[in-house]
């Protein structure tokens, strides 16, 4: 059965959703929820207008970096104090890492929040990029930028629900492999949560 194409007017349906519940790691593992207060976090899943079609826009962490070294991400991180919201703070760090800036991205909306296992609460954003984007990456925050066909990653045939043991516990996650990057974990799950919110949006209007 084949994927239809997702379009901006798709996108736009999905995210006037009402917000549901917090996601986050805990959705397949329930016994990883943090008893502590979560550190805020934003980031923006950047949708880019190509000739091909939608694709999102996402980057590869340097080995160097402390946190999560290597891994696939949106751009984003932590609220700085001087953010006067989550959203702010996601448009801040998409200029800085690979250089978005705010007057090339309409907003679309948010998606749940998502908590991470390893203790942030992240307010994860959906944009449509504005048509001719190229990505400057900050070499100290961004190792690689690619594409990622939004088709891809919205069908459910490309997501796959991995484990791993982690001192000693398996934990589960989602994975959406595309070519020779490894697309898995918090942003997986954020990206799943997108294409579920999408397939609803397509299926109440076929109704």
């Amino acid at each position: 059965m084949s994927f239809a194409p997702v379009s901006e007017a798709d996108l736009r349906r999905a995210l006037t959703a009402p917000a549901r519940a917090m996601r986050g790691d805990h959705d397949l593992n329930p016994g990883v929820r943090r008893n502590g207060p979560l550190r805020p976090a934003a980031v923006l899943c950047p949708v880019a207008r190509r000739a091909h079609g939608l694709s999102v826009i996402l980057t590869q962490r340097p080995l160097s970096l402390r946190e999560h070294p290597g891994q696939i991400a949106f751009p984003g991180g932590k609220l700085d104090r001087a953010d006067a919201s989550p959203l702010a703070a996601a448009l801040r760090e998409s200029r800085e890492e690979i250089g978005l800036r705010a007057d090339q991205v309409e907003v679309l909306g948010a998606l749940e929040g998502y908590a991470t296992g390893t203790g942030y609460a992240i307010t994860p954003f959906v944009g449509l990029v504005a048509a001719g984007f190229s990505p400057l990456p900050e070499p100290g925050e961004v190792e690689a930028v690619f594409e990622t066909p939004l088709d891809f990653l919205m069908d459910f045939r490309s997501h796959q629900r991995l484990s791993r043991v982690y001192g000693g516990v398996e934990r589960h996650f989602w994975a959406m492999p595309w070519r020779d990057r490894f697309i898995w974990g918090a942003t997986a799950g954020m990206l799943r949560a997108l294409a579920e919110r999408v397939a609803a949006a397509r299926d109440a209007s076929a109704a």
